[in-house]
């Protein structure tokens, strides 16, 4: 299925066939394409780029299509892989899953500042969620490993080795 390309979000690097891939959804995915384009809100004189996910609801383009600036995009990978290292290398050593008295995770420097990577201690049902999301981790280790392997190795081919 193509993604329009007629809309204010101009795709210019696109990947038609998500739906096919789009983790356990895939095959049944209404989420059909991503690109990597000209963001929809930029300013004459101002270029920025932007990730797009396309939605189709099997009649039309959904307006739950996201877009996000790339930095957010890779500021999101940075949280998912954070989250993934603590929770495969560090939570089994709290009852919980994680330090109640210390829910900070880590401080991730960013451009001068930092990051903060925490659990949520305002999620009244925390202690439950964090067992529901180690599970899903675990359920999902062998989808997310695989592309975390792939993002591995672009990085390393882009000369990012760490």
């Amino acid at each position: 299925m193509d993604i329009p390309t007629n809309l204010k979000h101009k795709p210019v690097v696109v990947a038609e066939d998500y739906g096919r891939i789009d983790g356990r959804s895939a095959y049944d995915s209404d989420a059909k394409g991503l690109s990597l384009g000209l963001a929809q809100w930029n300013d004459r004189g101002r270029v920025d780029i932007s990730a797009k996910v396309w939605r189709y609801t099997g009649e039309k383009w959904s307006r739950q299509s996201e877009e996000l600036p790339l930095h957010r995009v890779l500021d999101l990978a940075i949280l998912a892989c954070r989250a993934q290292l603590y929770f495969q290398e560090e939570a089994y050593r709290f009852p919980k899953g994680y330090d109640p008295e210390h829910p900070q995770i880590d401080r991730v420097g960013l451009q001068g500042d930092a990051m903060t990577v925490e659990v949520c201690r305002r999620n009244g049902h925390i202690d439950e969620d964090v067992q529901l999301f180690q599970q899903a981790l675990a359920r999902d280790g062998e989808l997310l490993g695989e592309r975390m392997a792939v993002l591995a190795r672009i990085l390393g081919e882009l000369g990012y080795h760490g």
